[in-house]
């Protein structure tokens, strides 16, 4: 009878050795550690004047999957600086010129937005983020950098990338591998790990009853960092950055990520961070929560190419 036990024991022992490396393989045929996008295959359409700003149709192949973008320009003669959009969590398409993008053009900035990976005119698997990965995502961004910058019509030393919440993951891995990345300027991102965060928006949402803030950082904080860490990549990079939190954001804990952006800036790090009184998440939102956020970041983009 022990002796069955120890087999049995065995074959549940190798079974679950099995699942697990088929788990890290499913996990790394997903999203490969080895993505990247430094020079894509790139086509853009023919400048289309509409009223106040140009607009190009981008298409470029990163990791086999052709992404479709749109470039909006301003009307007056390049080159001029450029921003790449991101996008946070979920199925995005890529937003249309209006009032997130026009301050920008109309600040002589040419912005970039496209279809997330596996939507709409895009192709590939939607979306590796929500399940915490995000190496395809960031050679994505490094391949919208690599393609504004075969334009001469586009300042190549003068791309940032701009986004929101899961944009905080992505940008900065995007940025050490483009090279080209001259800032990032980001709303209810933060630096702390992928897990971690998920956390604090399942405690603060209350899923495991009321907690006092001081309770749920100390969670937080017995719980550590796990998943997707963000920071590494922030420590090798040397761009400006900008941190815009709301105080009441529900999804990002900014305390904690304030002490980590603090600690940057001790290091030597070019970090701005503002934050917003009673703000919620959605700082770049159409409404924001906060009415002087995205100007906040427009300004600081203004400054940043001046």
């Amino acid at each position: 009878m022990r002796r069955r036990f120890v087999t049995l024991g065995l074959v549940v022992g190798a079974l679950v050795v099995v699942i697990a490396a088929g788990l890290f393989v499913a996990d790394y045929l997903a999203d490969p550690p080895t993505a990247s996008c430094a020079a894509p295959p790139t086509t853009f359409g023919l400048p289309m004047p509409v009223p106040g700003h140009i607009e190009v149709d981008v298409h470029y192949t990163c990791e086999g999957a052709a992404q479709a973008a749109t470039l909006y320009l301003p009307t007056t003669p390049g080159p001029h600086a450029a921003v790449v959009w991101i996008h946070g969590a979920g199925p995005d398409k890529r937003l249309r010129f209006g009032d997130v993008f026009a301050p920008y053009v109309d600040a002589g900035i040419g912005v970039l937005s496209y279809d997330k990976r596996g939507v709409g005119d895009s192709q590939g698997s939607c979306c590796p983020g929500d399940n915490g990965h995000f190496n395809l995502l960031s050679a994505d961004i490094q391949g919208a950098v690599a393609a504004l910058a075969s334009r001469d019509d586009i300042k190549k030393d003068q791309i940032g990338l701009i986004g929101a919440s899961q944009a905080g993951w992505i940008a900065p891995k995007a940025a050490a591998m483009s090279g080209k990345v001259a800032f990032i300027g980001l709303a209810s991102s933060t630096p702390l790990t992928e897990r971690l965060t998920n956390l604090y928006e399942r405690l603060a949402r209350g899923d495991e009853g009321q907690l006092s803030r001081e309770e749920i950082s100390r969670r937080l904080a017995s719980n550590g960092p796990s998943g997707f860490d963000p920071l590494p990549y922030w420590r090798q990079l040397s761009v400006p950055s900008l941190w815009m939190f709301g105080t009441a954001d529900d999804r990002v804990p900014v305390p904690e990520s304030v002490a980590i952006l603090d600690q940057l800036r001790i290091d030597g790090k070019d970090v701005t961070v503002v934050t917003f009184q009673n703000a919620g998440h959605g700082l770049l939102d159409s409404p924001p929560t906060a009415a002087e956020a995205p100007p906040t970041l427009v300004s600081w983009v203004v400054k940043r190419l001046r």
